[in-house]
């Protein structure tokens, strides 16, 4: 693989055409096909941490994917609601839902 999948991952989820383009193969309108039909389908692999594997997707991922689908729906923009989730993720913290996370989350912006 010329990338890691983080990094095309979320190059697919930014809708980030122009980067999709210089990977070998891949042309502007090939690159936009791949990002309309797996944009929502990243958001797994954009949250990796870069010595996950693939392979190995777990609960804590799968929560991960929902709290991320849930900052969305609040208006986050795709970024920032990495940004936020990796920031939670760091310190190892075991989540049980997704209210968890997000209480969290938004405990940590108030400090």
């Amino acid at each position: 693989m010329v990338r890691p999948v983080r990094e095309i991952a979320v190059s697919i989820e930014e809708q980030d055409v122009k980067n999709l383009s210089t990977l070998p193969g891949i042309g502007p309108a090939m690159a936009e096909r791949i990002v309309a039909k797996l944009r929502r389908k990243m958001t797994r692999f954009a949250l990796m941490i870069a010595s996950r594997i693939p392979d190995a997707v777990d609960t804590a991922s799968d929560l991960m994917s929902e709290a991320y689908e849930a900052l969305l729906s609040v208006g986050h923009t795709p970024q920032d609601a990495r940004e936020r989730i990796e920031t939670v993720m760091q310190p190892g913290k075991k989540f049980r839902t997704v209210e968890d996370v997000l209480t969290e989350i938004y405990q940590r912006q108030k400090k």
